[in-house]
């Protein structure tokens, strides 16, 4: 008879891994990107625990859009006050001084929410410039071009 392995959080293995955006289609790395952070990747992958990597993603702000999506995708916030509707597309926001949130936001989007959506993110450690803080860990690097000729333009 089979069992199925369910993981306990004590048992989670998590690894380090660092991806380079210059030049990766924001889409295609976000979908990689929340895939090692809920762990589906692993074999040993359990819905209910956090059993994903940490990922590093650096040079952010130079990921790439495709199609007209930079100009015409507006994300719009409101201030709080009356009439206070504005709005920001794509290319404002990646070439403003916190251009690494357009990365952040698309990966939180494609994670199922809850509390465990909330840790999972917090494994997450995106820079919008080429250094970052977690040599100590040494990561192994993820070559997105290498996994799909798709993922990365120019």
């Amino acid at each position: 008879m089979k069992t199925t392995l369910s993981l306990k959080p004590a048992e989670v293995q998590k690894d380090w891994v660092l991806i380079d955006a210059a030049g990766a289609v924001l889409g295609r790395l976000a979908v990689l990107v929340a895939t090692r952070l809920r762990g589906k990747h692993k074999a040993q992958f359990t819905p209910h625990v956090d059993c994903g990597d940490h990922v590093i993603v650096v040079n952010a702000a130079k990921v790439r859009l495709t199609g007209k999506k930079a100009d015409q995708s507006v994300f719009y916030y409101h201030t709080g006050y009356p009439g206070g509707i504005k709005g920001r597309t794509l290319r404002q926001r990646l070439e403003g001084r916190r251009g690494e949130q357009v990365v952040m936001k698309a990966v939180e989007r494609m994670i199922t929410r809850g509390p465990l959506q909330r840790a999972q993110m917090r494994h997450l450690h995106v820079y919008a410039g080429a250094e970052h803080p977690h040599a100590g860990q040494t990561p192994r690097p993820l070559d997105l071009a290498a996994l799909n000729p798709k993922n990365t333009r120019g």
